[in-house]
C-alpha cells in the first residue's frame, strides 16, 4: 500500500512494485502520481509546455498542464479588479482548456484500451483510468496551493494551522487515489475488471450543438 507523503511533498519512499504492463506499454500510477507532483512545482518556476507525442507519459503531462493552466485562469476570472474584457477573454480560455482537458482524458483511455486485451466478461468499472488520473492532477494542484498557505507570513497562525490540516487530508486523498488507480490497473490486467471509453460529448464549444452559437450565426433561425 502506498504511504502518504509528508505534507506538500512527493512520495519520498514509494513501495517496491512492478509497473503494470500490457504489450510494450508500461502504466505505473505511482510514478505518474509523483511526476504530476513534481511537474506542479516545476511549472510554477518555469511555465514550460510538455512535449507533444503519442506516448502515455506525454498525454498524462499534457492533461496535467491543461489542469494547471485551467487553475490559474480560474483565479484570473475571479480577480475583483478585472475588466469585463479580461473576464470575457479568460472565460473563453477556460472553455478551450476544459475542452482540451476532456479530449486528453479520452486520449489517455484510448491509448490504454489499444494496449491491453480485456476480459469482456469482467465487471465494468464506471470510472476510467483517465478520469482517475485527471482527479490526481487536480489533487496535485490543490496540495501545492494549500501547502503555500501553510507558510504565508501575511495571515494568522489559525489560517496556517487550518491549511496544514487541509493539506494532511489532501495528501491522504492523493495517496488513496494513486493506490486505487494502481489496484484498478492490476485488476484489468488480471481480467477481473474492465473499463470502456466514455465520450464526454461536450456541447458548449460546438457551433452545431450550442443554440447560442448556431442561432447567432443564423439569426433568421433564432
Amino acid at each position: 500500500m502506498i504511504q502518504s507523503p509528508k505534507p506538500g511533498t512527493a512520495f519520498t519512499n514509494p513501495p517496491m512494485h512492478s509497473p503494470a504492463t500490457a504489450g510494450t506499454l508500461a502504466f505505473d500510477p505511482y510514478s505518474l502520481a509523483e511526476t504530476l507532483h513534481n511537474a506542479t512545482s516545476d511549472w510554477h518556476q518555469h511555465n514550460l509546455q510538455p512535449e507533444e507525442s503519442p506516448t502515455l507519459f506525454s498525454i498524462a503531462l499534457r492533461l496535467h498542464k491543461a489542469n494547471f493552466d485551467l487553475w490559474h485562469q480560474e483565479d484570473l476570472a475571479r480577480d475583483p479588479h478585472a475588466t469585463d474584457a479580461t473576464i470575457t477573454s479568460t472565460k473563453r480560455s477556460i472553455d478551450t482548456l476544459n475542452q482540451r482537458r476532456n479530449d486528453l482524458v479520452e486520449e489517455l483511455d484510448r491509448t490504454l484500451l489499444e494496449a491491453v486485451q480485456q476480459n469482456p466478461a469482467a465487471p465494468l468499472h464506471s470510472e476510467t483510468p483517465g478520469m482517475m488520473l485527471d482527479r490526481l492532477s487536480i489533487l496535485s494542484l490543490k496540495r501545492f496551493h494549500t501547502a503555500e498557505q501553510t507558510s504565508r507570513p501575511d495571515v494568522t497562525e489559525e489560517h496556517r494551522k487550518n491549511s496544514r490540516l487541509r493539506l494532511s487530508q489532501l495528501d491522504e486523498q492523493f495517496a488513496d487515489l494513486a493506490a486505487a488507480l494502481q489496484h484498478l490497473w492490476s485488476e484489468i490486467l488480471h481480467g477481473t475488471r474492465r473499463f470502456k471509453l466514455y465520450r464526454q460529448f461536450k456541447m458548449y464549444n460546438d457551433p452545431t450543438l450550442n443554440p447560442i452559437l448556431y442561432n447567432s450565426s443564423n439569426p433568421k433561425q433564432a
